[in-house]
């Protein structure tokens, strides 16, 4: 009966669950500035009622759902920044807000979470124990929310956490689920060839960083094809290059910057040091010197076996056997792997791409949007897999 209750509820806030995400997108912040986003969140909190609400950091809101009786604490998360993109999308709903927007889901995941905390709250005596939820600030810019949220003890007491995302990759209707590793490491590089610049009518005067360098991102290429074994997964990508302002002038430096991804701590630790191996070795064999940076992201998202396995029978009860897919892991980071250090957890996708609305832009996308059929279903599974591990 309880189950059926629920699925009723959410049916009838389907509504106000679209008008939430909406205004969420119409309003976008950018990490750490989530000030506006946060207030609106709390005062729909308040006035649902039954929580103990707090704000652990300026741009953040946590609520606290006791149920009847002592128990085990579940953590729920949504993250609520939006991009700096011009949104191109021609909606009611549009961004107001020139040049940042909404483009990775973090509205509707707001919207879900809103939304599950209403429909929880309502069933408080059927819970035993404590459900938390964190609407967390800065998922986008590392070093991200989550672990200024775990200094501040949002994690304290915690025996499970779990968090979803929108995904347009996804088919709506469908849920995107796996065990262990889901997500990547996401680390950054910051590469400098030092030459000697000159006029560019006499290259034979000068030691040309950008040639030089034009083979430091050749060669990067092997270190994934070369190095590591096919079947470990890994990224090197150069996504920027710069170097000199003038047509008739050989720079003295160039700057190349990019990204490495990896799913396995060892590999990830195996990376720089052959990353460096070639630069040094190439810059040498010019003459020409180098600093090399790495900067450490986000950890892996590894998704525990307990809680992973109850989401997944949780999407086939609801949803049926053909809506749970097992997905590879995608090679985007996400700092929810910092509550994962903390206590197990599961981190899954929800379908919200639909081709034949034209509702398929990846994310990040100056045109992404979802399905908002979607998230009910992101509700549905969030409030029943809360009531299946604190019921």
């Amino acid at each position: 009966m309880t189950a059926t209750a629920i699925d009723q509820m959410i049916e009838k806030l389907k509504p106000t669950l679209i008008e939430r995400r909406r205004y969420f997108h119409k309003f976008p912040e950018l990490s750490f500035e989530e000030h506006e986003t946060a207030r609106a969140v709390y005062d729909i909190l308040d006035k649902i009622g039954n929580f103990q609400l707090t704000r652990l950091t300026p741009t953040s809101v946590v609520a606290r759902l006791q149920g009847r009786e002592a128990g085990k604490v579940l953590v729920l998360r949504a993250d609520m920044d939006a991009l700096p993109v011009q949104e191109e999308n021609d909606v009611e709903y549009a961004s107001l807000n020139p040049g940042i927007m909404h483009a990775c889901g973090h509205d509707g995941h707001i919207a879900m979470l809103l939304t599950t905390a209403e429909v929880l709250s309502a069933f408080r005596e059927q819970i035993k124990g404590e459900v938390r939820f964190i609407f967390q600030h800065a998922e986008e810019k590392y070093p991200g929310g989550a672990e200024e949220l775990i200094q501040a003890g949002v994690m304290d007491q915690a025996d499970w956490i779990i968090g979803a995302h929108l995904w347009s990759s996804l088919r709506v209707g469908t849920v995107g689920l796996n065990y262990g590793p889901i997500m990547a490491a996401p680390d950054s590089f910051r590469i400098t060839v030092k030459g000697r610049g000159g006029h560019a009518a006499l290259p034979h005067q000068t030691n040309d960083p950008i040639v030089i360098g034009a083979q430091v991102v050749t060669n990067l290429q092997h270190v994934v094809s070369r190095n590591l074994d096919p079947l470990e997964s890994a990224v090197v990508t150069v996504t920027q290059f710069h170097a000199g302002n003038a047509d008739n002038v050989i720079p003295g430096s160039a700057e190349i910057r990019g990204t490495v991804r990896t799913l396995d701590e060892k590999i990830r630790q195996k990376i720089p040091p052959l990353m460096e191996r070639i630069i040094k070795g190439i810059t040498q064999a010019h003459g020409a010197t180098y600093i090399f940076n790495y900067y450490l992201g986000y950890k892996v998202v590894v998704n525990s076996q307990e809680p992973t396995k109850i989401i997944a029978d949780t999407v086939k009860e609801l949803l049926g056997e053909e809506a749970l897919v097992y997905i590879r892991p995608s090679m985007g980071g996400e700092d929810f792997s910092a509550y994962l250090q903390k206590t197990p957890g599961t981190f899954f996708f929800v379908g919200a791409g639909n081709r034949e609305k034209g509702l398929s832009y990846p994310h990040h996308h100056p045109c992404f949007n979802i399905d908002e059929a979607g998230l009910s279903n992101g509700v549905r599974i969030f409030a029943h897999t809360a009531l299946k591990l604190l019921g």
